[in-house]
């Protein structure tokens, strides 16, 4: 079973086969949409929202499946570096960053890539350089620092825009331009957007603006990187990690700025998660091991704090000896599990709940309830326990060599979990537990399967070249294989790169949409688990946003049919194949040896770059 990260991260699927028999399969040649970029393409991203954003030594393009005209051509800046791209998560903006020599000159522009709108740039609001610029959701608006123009004396200040409109709600100076100083009053990390007030952190501590930009009150707790709050808003927590990155401290902030704690709370390493509980506060930290035979290893520190007074609630913390992969919020305690091999859990209190660790497998796949207990899956083993007790519901756990390729499906007609470990399907019986060989796949290619799917018909096994449908007792059905061609031959993926952000800016910018991001989730279906992605969105407002939830709700292009590139008699092209009868149901040739492309997989439709400065697409719904 993939988890919501891989879906969103597998909306390209790119493969190559070789298939010389297909003859009745609808052909097509020509494009459905010709689009002339006017320059030379060099990376191309297909959006979370189905548009699809391409870089040009010119600037970047916008093209929107089905649509005639370019739905952007955005050329303010020339050429855009894959670096200087940030495509926002789980909502409809790409940032444009662009910083020149000596980091004298900032350029930023935000771009609607549902809308086509630029909502955003330096140029067209006034600003000279810009040092912080943050979507906000489910708020829906851009929050940007740095310094104004010379006709504004130069001033340090922070804007908020309404990202329905890119209209300016309001903008407030950090300090008087007209005052000298000696304090200066550097933006230091992401502002938190509340209800009725604006906190923005600073090198020389926070500070609380009205909508007006009245200063409300102003603290000294400085260089802070990211904040979060509690639901009512009346508490503030803020994270500064140390100049040598090897601490984090901890703040709390009262709603009047006051701190609530007598001193600040120190954790090893950067915090990777922080939950706000009604027992405390839960944090994981990780920790970078050193070098050398008796240095520290690195592993995930977790800690309770108390929310009224900071005190370590815990006389002892639970060992990881690894980082932490997994971790859940339960009634009872904290379920986590290591990426390294075990699952453990621990009660408020501090008191270990599972009679001993459980010892698992490496690379914990898929942690998910289910009506027997919690399921894992790991890289190298798989078993039902017992969540209360942590021991085996399984009378001992699936085990299978460490497999490069592991996936899942429930079997709910006959009351089982498929696993699919290398070329090897396993049949556990949801009740007994008992484990059985079902069937063993003779992938042709030195192919293993890479994905297990349960249809109305049989089991499907699926891999870049190879798809598989066996019936209920293991049989093989049909067997499609299309061979790859040779490495001469070979395609390229046209791929785009974003800009990474650090791990304290990822946290706090998924927050918003991730709120559920710390519950067990129930093992189901994969088209669920991407609709309760989009379900994340839901709090947020605007026409793109309903636009993008859209994509969310819908069902995939490859619910019913696979995308196969392969190599056909008439040359290299594109193949849809029907998941329930193997039948090629339309064949798309592309002439090309060495063709660049992608596919969106969830949308159904192939990018072909045919030049240098053309794109072809293709609807592969029909």
């Amino acid at each position: 079973m993939k988890t919501l990260l891989i879906q969103l991260k597998n909306l390209v699927l790119v493969v190559f086969v070789m298939n010389a028999t297909l003859l009745s399969a609808q052909k097509a040649e020509a494009p459905d949409h010709n689009y002339q970029l006017g320059a030379k393409i060099n990376e191309m991203t297909i959006t979370e929202g189905g548009t699809v954003v391409v870089a040009t030594n010119d600037g970047l393009v916008g093209i929107k499946p089905g649509e005639d005209n370019l739905l952007f051509n955005f050329t303010d800046y020339g050429r855009v570096k894959p670096e200087e791209l940030f495509f926002v998560p789980q909502a409809p903006y790409v940032i444009i960053g662009q910083t020149g020599f000596a980091n004298l000159s900032t350029k930023k522009a935000v771009i609607d890539y549902m809308s086509g709108k630029k909502l955003f740039s330096t140029e067209d609001n006034g600003w000279k350089q810009v040092y912080t610029c943050d979507v906000m959701m489910p708020q829906n608006k851009l929050v940007v620092s740095g310094q104004r123009r010379a006709n504004e004396k130069y001033a340090s200040a922070v804007a908020v825009y309404d990202l329905n409109t890119g209209a300016e709600d309001y903008r407030f100076n950090l300090v008087d331009p007209t005052k000298v100083t000696m304090k200066t009053f550097m933006v230091t990390g992401r502002p938190l957007l509340l209800k009725d007030k604006l906190l923005i952190p600073t090198s020389q501590g926070i500070l609380a603006k009205t909508k007006s930009g009245e200063t409300l009150w102003q603290n000294k707790v400085k260089n802070v990187n990211w904040m979060t709050n509690n639901e009512s808003e009346t508490d503030i927590y803020a994270f500064a990690a140390t100049t040598n990155g090897k601490n984090t401290r901890i703040y709390k902030i009262n709603a009047n700025g006051s701190e609530a704690w007598g001193d600040e709370r120190k954790v090893k390493g950067s915090v990777a998660n922080f939950q706000i509980l009604p027992q405390g506060l839960a944090v994981v930290s990780n920790v970078v091991g050193g070098s050398g035979t008796f240095a520290a290893a690195s592993e995930s520190k977790i800690t309770m704090f108390s929310a009224s007074t900071g005190a370590d609630l815990w006389e002892k913390a639970p060992k990881t000896k690894g980082y932490v992969q997994h971790f859940y919020i339960m009634e009872d305690g904290i379920l986590f599990g290591i990426a390294s091999g075990g699952i453990n859990k621990i009660s408020y209190d501090g008191k270990t709940l599972f009679k001993k660790p459980l010892k698992t497998g490496e690379n914990i796949l898929t942690m998910a309830q289910t009506p027997q207990g919690l399921i894992y899956i790991t890289s190298e083993d798989a078993n039902i326990v017992n969540l209360e007790t942590g021991e085996q519901v399984w009378k001992k756990p699936l085990k299978y060599k460490r497999a490069d390729a592991v996936s899942s499906d429930y079997d709910a007609k006959n009351d089982r979990y498929l696993i699919s470990a290398d070329d090897e399907l396993f049949s556990i019986d949801a009740n007994t537990g008992e484990a059985s060989v079902l069937a063993e796949s003779d992938f042709e290619g030195k192919e293993a399967p890479t994905s297990v799917e349960v249809r109305a018909g049989g089991i499907l096994l699926t891999s870049d070249q190879n798809m598989m449908l066996l019936d209920w007792q293991g049989e093989t059905s049909w067997h499609e294989y299309h061979r790859a061609p040779g490495k001469s031959a070979f395609g390229a993926i046209l791929a785009g790169v974003t800009a990474v952000a650090t791990a304290a800016t990822a946290m706090a910018a998924y927050d918003a949409a991730n709120q559920n991001r710390n519950r067990l989730g129930n093992y189901t279906d994969r088209g669920q688990r991407y609709a309760d992605l989009g379900d994340g969105m839901a709090a947020a407002s605007g026409a793109s946003v309903a636009e993008m939830l859209k994509r969310f709700k819908a069902t995939s292009a490859t619910q019913n049919a696979q995308f196969i590139l392969t190599k056909l008699d008439e040359g290299v092209g594109l193949v849809k194949v029907n998941k329930d009868t193997g039948v090629v149901e339309k064949e798309i040739i592309l002439k090309d040896k060495k063709p660049e492309y992608q596919v969106d997989e969830f949308g159904g439709y192939l990018y072909y770059k045919a030049n240098d400065k053309t794109i072809y697409t293709y609807n592969l719904n029909n």
